[in-house]
């Protein structure tokens, strides 16, 4: 394979062509890696823990350099510190066997000069379910490059996983690009973790019935599957250990004889051939540079049934199946856009998965990020077609992602301990106790309080997060609730506040301002965050009888 490239403008990272080859830069000091910190699980860059406050561009953003002179500002003006940045195989291939990267250098260039790190989203084979991004030499021909089939027999347009030209070709073409970003990117780290294909899935049937599907479909149970479901009896998810005993807990047989028959064993079928397909792609691009490795997930709408939505993608009810058939992704993540985002949330939220939200409908409250770094320890928050975003500089995203970019040193050293708690209020539920230090905390959405004012039509969400800092010290940080304490021992025992202090972290010092002991805490009853802003808040408290 031909790399075609430039150098950076910087001149930063010299590299030299060597017939179809490209040298490696000098070894990094560590490459961007995973690693656990209590119960959560934190991305590590230069050592050092980072939490992804960041946006996803839209679709096409990135595909041209003059547009992508418009935006950087719109995400500093944010306070974005990574941003989600599409990588598509047609433009980096658009010949077969001959790779041009310069686009994505001077992205690179220019994210580092605006201070963000990108996550890479590898469209490759799909995207959307659909293989729309794949190179013209692969769409137009179809015999060397099979699609997936419907029942009828009527090509899709979607590669099939079941052809190993299909895949070999996805999987040069991104162990080409990992080799060149190790080369360029190395030291610097810009990319700091890479999103493998997106929203794979299958549709508008359950699964593909091409004639090596149909040939798959009718043979044995992959023994990989097998032993992973033997193995993890008792943790596998309700849907996977139904369908599995429904039909006897076999041990061997075909699909249909191990899972039954219905839509839900299409559906696995479908899974298992996905996660296989991705693991291998994902698997060339590590050998040439181990950057953690993820994939995201199109959600189910409400009484959707396989096919319907983009089937066999990494849902949750299917996580298992991702886990056994792609053991080099690290962790699978969702999409969300219903308003139930902490439902979703809390189903990708298990032990052997890292939480991350890769994507998330823009117009949700910024709140979702607070809820879901302490709550949930995700890693990084990410709304869609974030450059979209009106008025950047005085949008929710620039006031939230202020104080989450203050609090992350505080947040990053409690993740995973008992010491951070984070709170979502909406419509839906708008109370929440909170037990932390030896104390209870009431927080309230704001709506709820007399003395609130409100406004006209749904109840909007708010929330934020509590963090304990020390013996009867904390800081609560958020939007558009307010809070009571009460002690935990039962014995008579009353929570006072001694001190409330609004302020804010100043290269990482905090720097206390109004000092809000009277009307402000209501004379020392509450502790309260206006709606509309974000704001942090530092509380001592004290007890008596």
């Amino acid at each position: 394979m031909i790399f075609m490239t430039r150098l950076s403008r910087a001149g930063i990272f010299a590299f030299m062509l060597a017939g179809c080859a490209v040298l490696h830069a000098q070894e990094p000091a560590s490459v961007p890696h995973l690693k656990k910190h209590g119960t959560a699980t934190q991305l590590i860059v230069h050592d050092k823990p980072l939490l992804m406050i960041g946006g996803e561009l839209g679709n096409s953003s990135a595909s041209d350099r003059k547009y992508m002179d418009t935006v950087w500002s719109k995400l500093k003006a944010m306070h974005l510190n990574t941003v989600l940045m599409p990588v598509s195989w047609e433009l980096i291939e658009p010949e077969e066997g001959k790779c041009d990267f310069s686009l994505v250098d001077d992205l690179l260039v220019s994210a580092r000069k605006s201070e963000l790190h990108i996550v890479v989203l590898w469209f490759g084979s799909w995207k959307n379910s659909m293989s729309c991004y794949a190179p013209a030499w692969v769409k137009t021909h179809q015999e060397r490059f099979p699609r997936a089939r419907t029942r009828e027999g009527r090509a899709l347009e979607i590669l099939t996983p079941f052809s190993e030209t299909n895949r070999n070709a996805d999987a040069k073409a991104f162990a080409a690009f990992m080799k060149h970003l190790r080369a360029f990117d190395g030291e610097a780290n810009t990319v700091v973790m890479i999103q493998v294909e997106n929203e794979i899935g299958m549709i508008p049937q359950a699964r593909d019935y091409c004639a090596e599907a149909d040939k798959a479909f009718t043979g044995q149970v992959p023994a990989g599957l097998l032993a992973y479901l033997q193995e993890h009896k008792q943790s596998l998810t309700e849907e996977l250990r139904q369908a599995w005993s429904s039909a006897g807990m076999k041990t061997s047989g075909t699909w249909e004889q191990v899972f039954g028959q219905g839509l839900s064993t299409d559906e696995i079928f479908m899974a298992w051939q996905f996660a296989q397909y991705t693991d291998f792609v994902a698997h060339a691009g590590k050998k040439e540079y181990p950057l953690p490795m993820y994939v995201n997930a199109a959600l189910i709408r409400p009484n959707y049934e396989p096919g319907q939505y983009p089937s066999a993608g990494p849902l949750p009810h299917l996580m298992d199946v991702w886990h056994a058939g792609a053991p080099k992704i690290d962790f699978l993540a969702p999409d969300i856009y219903f308003s139930n985002f902490a439902e979703w949330l809390g189903r990708y939220d298990r032990d052997e998965n890292a939480v991350f939200i890769p994507e998330v409908d823009r117009h949700q409250s910024v709140a979702n990020a607070f809820f879901a770094m302490a709550r949930h320890s995700a890693m990084g928050y990410n709304p869609f077609s974030i450059e979209s975003v009106e008025d950047p500089g005085t949008s929710q995203f620039a006031k939230g992602y202020d104080v989450l970019r203050q609090l992350s040193p505080l947040i990053l050293e409690h993740q995973g301990t008992s010491t951070l708690a984070g709170f979502l209020l909406d419509s839906a539920a708008q109370t929440a106790e909170i037990p932390l230090g030896g104390y209870i905390f009431t927080v309230k959405h704001e709506y709820s309080w007399p003395f609130a004012a409100h406004v006209a039509g749904e109840t909007p969400r708010y929330g934020g997060m509590i963090i304990m800092t020390g013996k009867d010290e904390f800081y609560i940080a958020g939007s558009g609730v307010v809070v009571t304490v009460r002690t935990s021992s039962g014995d008579g025992t009353i929570a006072g506040i001694e001190s409330l202090d609004e302020g804010a972290f100043i290269h990482g010092a905090w720097v206390a301002g109004r000092r809000m002991n009277g009307d402000q805490d209501h004379q020392g009853r509450h502790v309260d965050l206006p709606g509309g802003e974000y704001g942090i808040q530092k509380l001592r408290l004290y007890t008596y009888k």
